[in-house]
């Protein structure tokens, strides 16, 4: 019978020693307003998880969910006009 152990801590001890680079970090920073939208939608959506929904409640949700489609539309145009050179 063959002991793994050794080759466990050759394949998990490199994996957990790399952090995001450069490029990875300003993506995350690129998307940063989208998350920040996702996560308000999901506190507006998590409240009304135990009661009823009432008007401003609703609201809330629909701003919320508003705010991630904008979010979402400028993060692509972003991407595309970056992609493009900016000419159309």
């Amino acid at each position: 019978m063959q002991n793994i152990a050794a080759l466990q801590n050759l394949v998990t001890a490199a994996s957990l020693d790399f952090e995001p680079t450069g490029p990875e970090l300003d993506a995350i920073e690129a998307e940063m307003p989208l998350i920040r939208a996702e996560v308000e939608l999901l506190d507006a959506e998590i409240m009304t998880i135990d009661r009823p929904a009432n008007e401003l409640d609703v609201r809330r949700v629909r701003r919320a969910r508003n705010r991630v489609l904008a979010a979402r539309r400028d993060l692509t145009n972003r991407a595309t006009s970056t992609l493009t050179g900016g000419a159309a």
